[in-house]
């Protein structure tokens, strides 16, 4: 008998469900009519489309306040980072004199940055300005100066490492270049009294006998005033980063050598609270034979 009542309650929880998702008697859905199911199906879309609106309005109003060519607020960096080419994996250059395969990822490498600095590119694209002072592109009021030029940085400036005369960058004799970039920062004044920032490298303390002599191009490693200041990449569609190459004249063989590289200017600080690898780059080099 408990059974029967068992099977018989099991019964009627079945149709009580089954007359929830529809009632034939006063043809509700769900516990709603039609009419119902109307009438808030219709608030929901107002007040999705409400919502919707004032959100397209705000990010109109937002837009509004903005300048496309440069940020309306920027956190600059007092000591803008510094990058290397090619730079390998984790930052490490590792190849076999005698494996040419080894090392002509990073020639390929090369080559592919280069290519827009080429003489021909750079004197159809850019202005070649005077060298040692700012090339200041303001704006006559609302008048915008737009687009900015940019100064030429020609290839053939880094010399023995430009990929013109030694087409293997040095990798084949074990004197490989290394090119070095600094960051684009908008607005970056990086020196005064027309003393341009410079490169200078060494190798850790436990290298330093290992790294040998080094040959900077362009002279001193200087990163010239000219290019300077930057205006984004909207308003300087043109703009080429200037480069400083490194060339290592009799580094050791078969060691890992630990390179850093920072920027020297009477205008940055050597050092950020905020990033201690800003204003330096530091990789491993290691040539095997």
């Amino acid at each position: 008998m408990a059974k029967e009542g068992e099977k018989k309650t099991c019964g009627q929880v079945l149709d009580e469900w089954k007359e929830f998702f529809w009632n034939p008697r006063t043809h509700q859905f769900l516990g709603r009519t039609a009419s119902s199911w109307g009438l808030i199906l219709f608030f929901y879309l107002i007040f999705y489309i409400f919502l919707a609106g004032m959100f397209v309005l705000t990010m109109y109003v937002m837009l509004l306040t903005l300048d496309e060519y440069k940020p309306t607020y920027q956190d600059r960096l007092a000591t803008p980072g510094m990058m290397i080419r090619p730079k390998g994996k984790s930052l490490e250059i590792i190849y076999n004199l005698d494996n040419t395969e080894t090392w002509d990822a990073y020639v390929q490498t090369l080559d592919n940055f280069l290519a827009p600095y080429n003489n021909s590119v750079q004197v159809m694209n850019n202005d070649a300005c005077l060298p040692d002072q700012y090339f200041i592109q303001e704006d006559s009021g609302d008048v915008l100066n737009n687009p900015k030029r940019a100064c030429q940085f020609n290839r053939t400036m880094l010399l023995n490492c430009s990929g013109i005369e030694d087409r293997y960058y040095g990798y084949l004799d074990a004197k490989p270049c290394i090119l070095i970039k600094l960051n684009r920062v908008i607005g970056l004044l990086p020196g005064r009294d027309g003393i341009s920032p410079y490169v200078s490298c060494g190798a850790k303390k436990e290298d330093v006998d290992n790294i040998g002599e080094l040959e900077y191009y362009p002279p001193n490693g200087t990163f010239n005033l000219m290019y300077f200041p930057y205006y984004g990449k909207k308003a300087q569609v043109n703009y080429s980063q200037p480069l400083v190459a490194v060339k290592f004249l009799n580094i050791s063989l078969n060691t890992d050598v630990n390179v850093e590289c920072r920027i020297n200017s009477n205008t940055i600080s050597p050092q950020s609270d905020r990033d201690k690898f800003a204003g330096r780059v530091s990789f491993k080099l290691r040539i095997n034979k």
